[in-house]
């Protein structure tokens, strides 16, 4: 459904625009003009909130450290993308399409869906989620609104190619797809490594379709180590190791392809610039952490989620995972601290999203 707008907000949201333009170059606002976010649980501000799934985390303890309570991000408190907004130089939260309204979405919109995949049906095991197919349809329903407030297809697309477009998404198409033959066909239809090969030549499909409607900067996320949370430990067991191999290997093998595939973007696709940013980030001080705990009791949504109401552990700081699978607003200020200045390129390449933005 289209944001609803108000009569006012048709005029003040081009003038902001022009504004926000002005300010960029002067270099006293944002680095870029807005910051498009797709993706899943990890990115998540509320988009699920009214779905019918168990895939939604709009209760306590999840925001107990958020100041505005749970708002349904799947932690704490700031995922992610929030922390790289906010080093963007944004002063306010991206909102959420759900919430999108008016002139809000002049910073940019979040899509992100928990427990949505790369593949229409990841997910759908716990219930209703917006797949990253219907993400794009729902980003081509805010550029019609920029364009009919800015009254100019030409002003439209300037805009885009300056905004960033954040896509972190794939994790579920393993651990709710492949890894659970119970529901799906998947684990039995393809080798590991036809089914990397089969998610990265779809990713490309749509990043593509992002590209056909505007977007020109890309912060594309690797898939993290998903067979080290203590979800996936408790229920596939790791054999004596630390992490679950075969999860872990499935990243890998989408990983070894993703890569490659931003290369050949970046050559393919003129005025377009891709980064891979890798998401498997750690604490540097690991002896301070709780690397394989989560700090609260877990067993809601489809097992890995906080219990409603529980009580947390009293220093969530000092935990890697806030759930059985999501990290604590701790890690995720490291985890964006290393998209947005690393010079490693394990960890950015061929940018960060700091150089990105001045791309």
């Amino acid at each position: 459904m289209e944001p609803k707008l108000k009569p006012m907000e048709l005029v003040a949201i081009p003038v902001l625009l022009a504004l926000l333009s002005l300010s960029n170059k002067a270099n006293a606002g944002p680095q870029v003009p807005c910051y498009f976010i797709f993706g899943d649980s990890l990115s998540d501000n509320g988009n699920n909130n009214n779905l019918p799934t168990l895939a939604k985390v709009n209760y306590l303890p999840y925001g107990i450290d958020f100041p505005q309570g749970p708002t349904g991000r799947f932690c704490n408190g700031r995922n992610m993308h929030d922390f790289i907004a906010q080093l963007l130089g944004f002063e306010d939260y991206i909102p959420a399409f759900a919430n999108s309204r008016g002139k809000n979405i002049s910073n940019g919109v979040n899509y992100a869906s928990g427990s949505a995949g790369i593949r229409d049906e990841t997910g759908t095991n716990l219930g209703v989620c917006v797949p990253f197919n219907e993400q794009i349809k729902n980003h081509k329903r805010i550029i019609s609104i920029i364009t009919r407030l800015m009254q100019n297809d030409s002003a439209t697309d300037l805009l885009l190619r300056k905004c960033i477009y954040s896509v972190q998404i794939g994790s579920n198409d393993y651990i709710n797809n492949y890894f659970k033959p119970e529901f799906y066909e998947t684990g039995r239809s393809f080798t590991p490594s036809e089914y990397a090969t089969l998610l990265v030549q779809q990713l490309s499909l749509q990043l593509k379709t992002l590209y056909n409607y505007g977007a020109r900067k890309f912060a594309v996320y690797g898939i993290g180590q998903i067979g080290c949370t203590p979800y996936a430990i408790s229920v596939f067991g790791s054999n004596g190791s630390e992490c679950v191999a075969k999860l872990n290997e499935g990243a890998t093998l989408f990983n070894d392809r993703l890569k490659p595939l931003i290369h050949r973007l970046n050559n393919n696709l003129p005025g377009a610039k891709f980064i891979y940013l890798n998401p498997s980030g750690s604490p540097t001080d690991t002896a301070t952490f709780v690397m394989n705990s989560s700090c609260c009791t877990t067993g809601g949504g489809g097992g890995e989620l906080c219990v409603r109401n529980s009580k947390p552990c009293s220093s969530p700081w000092r935990y890697v995972f806030w759930d059985a699978v999501h990290p604590t607003e701790a890690l995720n200020k490291i985890l964006a601290e290393s998209a947005y200045r690393s010079k490693s390129p394990l960890e950015a390449s061929p940018l960060n999203i700091q150089q990105l933005a001045m791309y």
